[in-house]
């Protein structure tokens, strides 16, 4: 499986002594501190999980991406990724200069930017486009209308993954590392099963059946920053770990994460999400019900008929499509809407936002809903939250069903 765009991979994360020379030489440059999701977009720039990207896109790609998924030379991208910042700060800062992008949290010197052009964008066409709505009450189109007026555009030097690796760890792979680690296991059909919840009895039930036409599946856990009330990464991780270990089969789940924020655009995020994870060497993406959605913002299958709707050829990777998923009482076991003939009345749904808000209530689980192991690592996190760091958790959309 090709990398994006049909190269080879292109991480901008500099080595050596040429990173050595950088970093001394960034200390000198003006220092612009990004936003968290910014940070996540430069890091993967880093890490080459943005191939072919060079940088933070010019106008002409923004408007491409919006309103056709192209950048200006013609690259299949479904979602911008830009770098911004306030008037004042970009009044200051000249075509051709060199800037310092620093970490929102710590402060360090993540990348060297060159500027090769400013401008302004039109944020609720972006929040249309993108997101399908410009209510404020998405999070991603708060994102968005919150990020600075003024559009820096330029190739990136990057100079750290921004402690992830320090962080994470071993479950912190870079594209390259994945692909080394699917040959070294001998498999060439991958699927990649995207997440940002702990892993219950439906996501198995996905996994399961990805392993059955293809060699394996990654896992992979979105690392970046959430929407308040979901479960951090270190939790979703451990719990995921768990569930690997005693519900499957050794060498046929490979778990990783990445180092993106959510964006919670749906069907141009499952776009997204496929087109990464073909840099990270996979020939598949499970798209599921609702696959980055949030609320009822998208129709529960608007991410499986996207893929029909890219001009042919835009990604070489394919996405594997899931019916609704559930626990079924008659079948007594896991099912889908294609393969299980019983009413509703017989199914249980199972979905990550209804197990949220029973953990998060104290309220039972049913044994059909997740594995005992995971559920003992969710309620100890639960438990140890303060009554401040609480978070109601309300059901709505395809969640509430």
């Amino acid at each position: 499986m090709q990398p994006h765009g049909g190269g080879e991979l292109r991480p901008l994360l500099l080595e050596g002594k040429e990173l050595a020379v950088e970093c001394r030489r960034a200390q000198s440059l003006p220092k612009l501190t990004i936003s968290s999701r910014e940070r996540g977009d430069l890091i993967m720039l880093g890490i080459g999980g943005f191939t072919p990207l060079g940088g933070f896109m010019t106008r002409a790609d923004w408007e491409g991406v919006c309103d056709g998924c192209r950048t200006a030379g013609g690259l299949f991208w479904p979602i911008p990724i830009t770098l911004s910042t306030g008037d004042s700060a970009a009044e200051s800062i000249k075509a051709g200069a060199e800037v310092a992008l620093v970490d929102p949290e710590g402060g360090e010197i993540l990348a060297v930017l060159r500027v090769t052009e400013k401008y302004r964008i039109d944020k609720a066409h972006e929040c249309m486009s993108v997101f399908r709505t410009t209510d404020l009450e998405h999070p991603g189109v708060r994102m968005v209308m919150a990020q600075g007026d003024v559009n820096l555009a330029g190739p990136v030097k990057v100079l750290s993954d921004g402690g992830f690796k320090a962080r994470y760890g071993a479950l912190f792979m870079t594209p390259a590392e994945t692909r080394a680690e699917f040959e070294r296991l001998g498999w060439s059909r991958v699927a990649a099963f995207q997440t940002r919840n702990p892993m219950h009895r439906s996501h198995e039930y996905l996994v399961k059946v990805a392993i059955e036409v293809c060699d394996g599946v990654l896992v992979h856990s979105l690392l970046g920053n959430l929407k308040s009330g979901d479960i951090p990464a270190e939790v979703r991780t451990r719990a995921i770990a768990a569930l690997i270990d005693g519900y499957f089969r050794p060498a046929t789940v490979v778990q990783a994460g990445y180092p993106l924020d959510m964006r919670y655009a749906g069907p141009r995020e499952a776009l997204l999400h496929a087109l990464f994870r073909q840099n990270y060497g996979c020939s598949h993406l499970l798209v599921g019900r609702d696959h980055a959605g949030v609320g009822s913002y998208y129709g529960p299958f608007d991410a499986h008929r996207i893929f029909d709707e890219i001009p042919q050829g835009s990604l070489e990777i394919e996405p594997l499509k899931i019916d609704w998923t559930f626990w079924c009482y008659r079948c007594g076991g896991m099912a889908s809407g294609r393969t299980c003939p019983h009413e509703d009345r017989e199914r249980l749904l199972v979905s990550g936002t209804k197990l949220r808000k029973w953990l998060s209530e104290g309220d039972i689980v049913p044994a059909e809903f997740s594995r005992p192991e995971v559920l003992e690592i969710l309620r100890e996190y639960y438990a140890g939250l303060a009554a401040g760091e609480k978070v109601e958790v309300k059901l709505s959309g395809h969640s509430a069903r």
